[in-house]
Parts: structure tokens; C-alpha cells; sequence
């Protein structure tokens, strides 16, 4: 019996670890990627937004297709703005001593291209977690109380 209930946890944890974080919306600002929520709150800094839904993405958003469950919004800068702090997850993945190639997983979704630029203050808590057997950085986007 004992058996049987520490492999349901297993299961449940694992079943849990790899799940998308459906409420985070995902934004794009000049190919790089971070959430509504961050570029709402530089909204001083921004020109626009426009807001797409998955099926209607234009082509050059087409590649952030698979963070787009809950539609994706493109932000614009203003002229004057500079950028906000960036690195790519290769870039990441090194500060962890991890390969650069190392797929990231943000908020559940798993960014295999690793030149994929984000906001670092997107980036709230980073851990290293086992992800199909390879050592991974798991970002999470909102802090944990």
C-alpha cells in the first residue's frame, strides 16, 4: 500500500512540475519576450500594445506561437525609451553552470531555443530541477510568499 500511494505522489509532483502556468500572459517587445504585467507597469515607456490571439499571430510572432495559449501581446517602445535589462537564456543557463543549450522552462513552457531573449525582471525565482532527465532552470515569473 505504501508503495502504491508514494507512486501516486510521484505522480502528482511531476504531474504538477509540468504544468503551464495559464494565467501568466506572455508579451513581446522588439523579438524579446516578458509578461503584460511588466510592460504594463512601464507603461510610460510604451507607445502601444496590440493584443493577438493565437490564431491570428503575424508572422514575425508565429515563433512565440507556443506561449501564446492565452494570446500574445506586442508592445512598442517610444522613440526616447532605452531597453529595459535583457539576456538570452543561453546566457542564463551559463550563470547556472548548465550548457547553453539547456531548454528553459518559464512559468511551464518550455523555451528550446536558447537565444531567446527575455527581461531579467521577468525572472523572479530560478531554480535547477531535473526536466525529461537533464538538469533545467525552471523560471518562475511571480514572486512566491
Amino acid at each position: 500500500m505504501k508503495k502504491v500511494l508514494y507512486s501516486l505522489f510521484i505522480f502528482a509532483s511531476a504531474t504538477l512540475f509540468a504544468q503551464k502556468n495559464t494565467k501568466v500572459k506572455f508579451a513581446v517587445l522588439e523579438g524579446m519576450v516578458g509578461t503584460t504585467t511588466l510592460f504594463d507597469s512601464q507603461k510610460d515607456y510604451m507607445q502601444s500594445k496590440q493584443a493577438y490571439k493565437a490564431a491570428n499571430l503575424p508572422q514575425k510572432l508565429k515563433k512565440f506561437s507556443f506561449i501564446a495559449d492565452q494570446g500574445l501581446t506586442e508592445f512598442k517602445l517610444k522613440n526616447n525609451a532605452g531597453i529595459l535589462d535583457n539576456m538570452s537564456l543561453a546566457q542564463f543557463n551559463e550563470q547556472y553552470d548548465l550548457p547553453k543549450d539547456t531548454p528553459v522552462i518559464i512559468e511551464g513552457y518550455e523555451f528550446k531555443d536558447t537565444s531567446t531573449r527575455i527581461f531579467a525582471e521577468i525572472a523572479q525565482q530560478i531554480e535547477v530541477k531535473d526536466h525529461n532527465g537533464v538538469k533545467s532552470l525552471f523560471i518562475t515569473t511571480t514572486a512566491k510568499l
